[in-house]
């Protein structure tokens, strides 16, 4: 492995190598695999590496979180510690047992700033009891494509203006726990029909559009006073015609950071990329190549630990920016601003739990799902009062979720009716049987007992539509629960939108379903 920790030689008035190795370093947000520090990512920090991120990986309950952050600033008290810890779908503090915290869309849905804010501080809260000071959150993406396979329940919603004022409330709940929010995906995601985990999404909206429609939220959440921005590797011709926002100066340098007089936002906090090994961007630039340019574009720091997690990507990663400003290709100017940029946050940050004089609010997340719940019938519904068979339409998870996290409300409805079962339906078990028999199979096992079907999304997954279409056939006193965008017309003798797959919108749910409540003692 080469490595540029000897003299400069005849660098000129570029600075020395233990200097600019230290800022490649700074630069970094990478993550590691197991739930203890690795020794090479302790030997980092003290070499000048002043971030990590955290993954579901790392976690196994709060106390062993702490310890392990602990362990880290043992070596580097100005570090940040980041996570992807959005509530709702996507949590990485419980990315085992589902969360405690209903997602954007659930929030959108209920529509009071002041909801928001709660659980945004509560959820901050606890990220600062773990020791973590910057949250990859909030999506600040407005859902305008419901299409879009990746974002969906992740967005407050479809209107610009309501995702604004729900963002701000976002960044303002979650700073005031001493955690800085990292608002993205920078200029939008939600117009998408794309993953850009595997490829390169194209919004083809004009200028107009974006200022009117995707930059509202962002607006709103500098306004607010977000600590740091995310980039979305996706390709906005209107604004450069050749590369992602996340390796685009018109993007991060004219757009995010330009002043408002001369049509920018007048961002001035740290901008962190989206996972430089998202195949949108390393498939087309290579994870080198494409950090430099998300350098030399204004990005700051680089995420590179959702997928890479290793001493080999950070050392490779290292010696490529040292590289690049010895060859020219990167200003030793802007790696030394981006690397000052991240020790300030780091520094601003080192006491996470600034506002923790605030009591704590544990039940919140539930009563934010019970809110978020939409029930309507078409026609009279009795609870349930015995146990049920439970149908959960299972679509792909995307990778931003992941498939660690459990899903649906059988877990929630056994509580409150032991004796229920549930099934497992997915688009190859779907395919392979058909809708009729698979049907037939998922009643004959039902037997006399009565159906719940669980959907996610029905909308988008022409297999789940039929499926339940045919069950809904045969028994139209079948009660459905959409836990993804209710975006499909509602069916069923019951049919309830939870707006998200959080645990807590599962217990509403049951809830629901059965006409009791989960005593709070089992909470």
């Amino acid at each position: 492995m080469t490595s540029f920790a000897g003299s400069a030689g005849s660098a000129g008035s570029v600075r020395p190598a233990d200097t600019l190795t230290r800022d490649a370093l700074a630069v970094l947000q990478p993550g590691f695999t197991g739930t203890t520090a690795p020794d090479w990512l302790l030997r980092r920090l003290g070499e000048g590496l002043t971030s990590v991120g955290l993954f579901g990986r790392n976690v196994a309950d709060p106390a062993q979180l702490a310890a392990l952050t602990a362990r880290l600033r043992a070596e580097q008290e100005d570090l940040l510690v980041a996570i992807d810890e959005e509530g709702g779908d996507v949590t990485r503090l419980e990315v085992r047992g589902g969360s405690s915290f209903p997602g954007n869309h659930a929030l959108g849905a209920v529509d009071d700033p002041a909801l928001t804010r709660a659980v945004a501080r509560e959820l901050g809260r606890r990220l600062a009891d773990c020791g973590i000071n910057l949250n990859w959150a909030p999506s600040a993406d407005v859902n305008s494509d419901p299409a879009n396979p990746v974002i969906g329940v992740r967005s407050f919603g479809a209107d610009p203006h309501l995702v604004a004022r729900h963002t701000t409330a976002y960044v303002e709940g979650l700073q005031s726990a001493g955690v800085a929010a990292c608002t993205k995906h920078f200029p939008g995601h939600g117009d998408t029909a794309v993953d850009s985990h595997h490829d390169l999404p194209r919004v083809t909206v004009g200028l107009d559009t974006l200022r009117s429609r995707e930059l509202v939220p962002f607006r709103a959440a500098v306004a607010a006073g977000t600590r740091a921005v995310m980039s979305a590797h996706i390709l906005l011709p209107a604004l450069d015609p050749d590369r992602p926002a996340t390796l685009s100066p018109a993007a991060l340098h004219g757009l995010l950071r330009a002043p408002v007089a001369e049509g920018g936002l007048g961002f001035d906090g740290l901008i962190v990329t989206d996972g430089m090994e998202m195949r949108a961007v390393s498939a087309a630039y290579g994870l080198e190549r494409g950090s430099v340019l998300a350098l030399a574009a204004g990005a700051d720091a680089l995420c590179v630990g959702g997928g890479l997690a290793d001493e080999d990507t950070v050392l490779r990663l290292r010696d490529a920016l040292v590289r690049a400003v010895r060859d020219g290709e990167l200003p030793e100017s802007r790696l030394a601003d981006a690397a000052a940029r991240v020790r300030a946050l780091a520094h601003r940050t080192r006491s996470a739990g600034a506002g923790e004089g605030a009591a704590p609010a544990p039940g919140i997340g539930l009563t934010a799902a019970r809110r978020a719940l939409r029930r309507t019938a078409d026609g009279p519904y009795e609870p349930l009062t015995a146990p049920a068979y439970v149908a959960a339409f299972t679509p792909l998870a995307n990778i931003a979720v992941g498939d660690e996290t459990p899903w649906g409300v059988a877990a929630e409805l056994a509580r409150l009716l032991p004796g229920t079962e549930a099934a497992t339906c997915t688009a190859d078990s779907a395919a392979a049987a058909g809708p009729a028999a698979l049907i037939d199979g998922l009643l004959a096992a039902a037997g006399d007992r009565r159906v719940v079907a669980v959907v996610r999304d029905v909308h988008r997954h022409p297999w789940m539509a039929d499926a339940l279409h045919t069950l809904l056939a045969a028994r139209p006193g079948t009660a459905v629960v959409e836990m993804g965008v209710p975006q499909a017309p509602p069916r069923g003798a019951l049919h309830l939108a939870t707006h998200g797959a959080a645990r807590v919108c599962a217990r509403a749910a049951a809830e629901a379903l059965t006409g009791r409540r989960i005593p709070a003692a089992e909470g």
